[in-house]
């Protein structure tokens, strides 16, 4: 809890800090508000680029308030963060000292409640009444408005007084658009569509594709969700880790494929945010098609089928991304050439990419969205996944689409699933447009144990009953006890044996990756080269050490550090920066090179010894291929990683490693996300057993224009 203002007087060495809580009267010139911002910014509470818009506002409308640029510093801070905007009426709720206590709120600057209660004190020297900052920004010079249009104005302020950066006001109007153009039936005289299909034979062939299920376990929604796809433009395919979305979509491209009148003419894409996610994705649709082929001999074209699905790619790659420009081949004037496209983990688009994908796209071709909306939002601005799925778990269905699931699948939805004839009970907000085209999956095959337990529990923000999870004797989860009072750099020694050995019950660890590669080939010969570097490879991804910081002992940069210097000592690995097992991701796409961002691989010797490559495996039935090492430069050690770059993953043992402080990035999405990419193990580093409890309280909520301008 934040206490209030400290008495800092009897400390002469803390007479600036104390100034914070006792600021001069009066509303600041914007010499002191600069000044301030720039005191700001040496204490790490707000990022020079913040610092800098304020500036320039200031320099080029040298008649803005102070109000005006304060408002966009913390817009600026706040996109980095990943919100689209920011909400008026919730920055004056800063004005209260202990507005930041509540333990799901990341406060607005970066740093301890000194830095939030450093804001209270100066937004307490400004209006206080929304209407004020409303006019101080309209009057700035620098803000477009509804009503006062300046087209080249940086900054977008609507009514309900949420204030943009131009460029994520205009991605968040052109997605609603594009959506709502997706939610309308497509023309009837449009020869490119695809025809309304038959409920009844969408029936028959659901019948097929899935096995038959016992009423008494409730809808399938699997089967609903492929019907409800079929029905539009525009679907979304939401669920965990488990849930089978994939599965899924394997049936629902069977299902297009069969009713479509002209099949061997479909053009299917494949994609994903990241290189690692796409080969999952494909590889996944691939094992499930060629097990329905197996099961159905002769029912449709599987071979055709297959071809029909490109090989997946990046969205980055599919719109045609090249270096050094925003600019995309593929956009409105030049959409792509595809009639069906299936995204996996959409969590992981920001707003930019999917104002782009929507674009691009033609409007006879179908979209289907899939991912868990309870992971990690992306890294940049915007939770698009979740505001496209809010109220997703409550379904909202209305009565054409309970019809429609009911004729084609025989299912009939739970009375709480649908809405009344009003459209709105007891005066609710409406449900998002997107409803009628949104399934959640709620059944997970491949979390009932502990794990499941403890992402269920982290998901509700129960830390009770995650605590009692951890306290279970099941080797699938633990948490790694630290001694009381040890150092740091004992904890952290234990980190790394964890790294390397696993533990009781998980002997899961880097160890056996770092043995193999010491071993060597079992022969000579390409072959067995081959068989080597896969091998290797793969007991490498069995394990991996995710953070939740990039920077700091406790995060990538310090735990790359020490795991990296320990494996050298036992395992005799050669220095220099490059060496053999060294572990590597690609932090940037390079189509000339084949790498892309998210990209893992190890450097190893070529089968005949004389170079240092890097080496990657797509999937269990492809080659490894490779890259020399030094002609990767956008790549980092990846013995430790965020978990941000682990979305779209999967590894048998998972070791999640918290911070001993609390850290804006902490929150139960991240904790759930790092979870949920264990399979059979899960272990919890957690130095700060408070910090641990917090996180899982906190859940992130982006600002974000897409739910209003998405409603019914």
């Amino acid at each position: 809890m934040i206490r209030s203002t400290p008495d800092f007087s009897a400390d002469p060495a803390q007479a600036d800090l104390f100034a914070l809580f006792d600021p001069p009267a009066g509303v600041p010139d914007v010499a002191e508000l600069l000044a301030l911002l720039d005191d700001w910014c040496a204490q790490g509470w707000l990022r020079r680029l913040d610092v800098a818009l304020a500036r320039w506002l200031a320099d080029e409308c040298p008649q803005a308030p102070v109000a005006a640029l304060l408002a966009a510093a913390l817009l600026a801070q706040r996109e980095g963060r990943g919100h689209t905007c920011i909400e008026l009426t919730e920055l004056l709720a800063q004005r209260r000292p202990g507005a930041a206590a509540r333990a799901d709120d990341e406060g607005w600057l970066d740093g301890p409640a000194t830095a939030q209660q450093a804001l209270a004190a100066l937004l307490q020297r400004l209006p206080g009444a929304l209407a004020d900052w409303m006019a101080a920004l309209r009057d700035s010079g620098a803000v477009d408005t509804a009503s006062a249009r300046r087209p080249g104005a940086p900054l977008r302020l609507e009514d309900d007084g949420r204030l943009y950066l131009r460029r994520h006001w205009r991605d968040e109007q052109a997605v609603a658009q594009a959506v709502r153009e997706r939610m309308r039936p497509a023309a009837q005289d449009d020869p490119t569509g695809w025809p309304a299909p038959d409920p009844a034979e969408v029936r028959r062939w659901l019948d097929r594709l899935f096995a038959p299920r016992d009423p008494k376990d409730g809808p399938d929604w699997q089967r609903i969700a492929c019907a409800v796809a079929l029905r539009g433009r525009l679907a979304l395919i939401t669920g965990g880790p488990g849930t089978g979305k994939t599965y899924t979509v394997a049936r629902l491209l069977a299902l297009g494929y069969a009713l479509h009148p002209a099949p061997r003419t479909l053009r299917i894409a494949l994609a994903a945010p990241t290189g690692k996610a796409a080969a999952r994705l494909k590889q996944s649709i691939d094992l499930a098609l060629q097990q329905l082929g197996q099961a159905l001999p002769g029912v449709l074209d599987w071979a055709d089928l297959g071809e029909r699905l490109r090989e997946a790619t990046t969205l980055h790659r599919l719109l045609g991304a090249r270096p050094d420009t925003r600019t995309l081949r593929h956009d409105a004037r030049h959409p792509l050439e595809v009639d069906l496209l299936v995204v996996d983990e959409a969590s992981m688009v920001h707003l930019e990419m999917m104002a782009a994908l929507l674009a691009a796209l033609p409007a006879s071709a179908r979209l289907v969205l899939l991912g868990d909306r309870d992971q990690l939002a992306s890294v940049e601005a915007g939770a698009v996944l979740g505001d496209f799925c809010r109220g997703a778990v409550h379904g909202h269905y209305d009565a054409d689409s309970a019809r429609w699931i009911a004729d084609c699948t025989g299912q009939v939805l739970p009375p709480a699933m649908c809405l009344p004839a009003s459209r709105t009970q007891d005066g609710a907000t409406p449900p998002l447009v997107l409803a009628q085209q949104t399934v959640m999956l709620r059944e997970s095959r491949r979390f009932g144990g502990a794990i499941g337990r403890l992402a269920l529990a982290v998901n509700d923000n129960d830390v009770g009953r995650a605590a009692q999870v951890l306290r279970e004797r099941d080797d699938a989860v633990a948490r790694l006890t630290l001694p009381e009072g040890a150092t740091e750099s004992a904890a952290l020694a234990q980190v790394v044996a964890l790294a390397l050995d696993g533990r009781p019950g998980a002997l899961l660890g880097y160890a056996a990756c770092l043995d193999m590669l010491r071993a060597g080939p079992d022969g000579p010969g390409e072959a067995a080269h081959q068989r080597w570097v896969v091998g290797v490879l793969r007991a490498f991804d069995r394990f991996r050490l995710l953070c939740a910081l990039r920077e700091g002992a406790w995060g990538v940069a310090g735990l790359n550090a020490l795991i990296e210097a320990r494996a050298r000592a036992r395992w005799r690995l050669p220095a220099g920066e490059w060496y053999a097992g060294r572990p590597v991701m690609v932090t940037r796409n390079d189509p000339a090179l084949g790498v892309h961002n998210g990209d893992v691989g190890i450097a190893l010797p070529s089968a005949d010894g004389r170079s240092l490559r890097v080496w990657f495996v797509d999937g269990d039935d492809l080659p490894p291929r490779s890259v020399m090492a030094s002609r990767l430069s956008r790549v980092e050690t990846a013995f430790a990683m965020t978990v941000h770059k682990s979305q779209g993953s999967e590894f048998a043992h998972v070791a999640l490693v918290l911070p001993p402080q609390m850290n804006p990035v902490l929150s139960c999405e991240l904790v759930y996300t790092g979870i949920t990419r264990a399979k059979d193990a899960f272990t919890l580093v957690a130095p700060d057993r408070s910090v641990w409890a917090r996180a899982l309280q906190r859940r992130t909520r982006r600002a974000s224009g897409l739910p209003g301008l998405l409603s019914g």
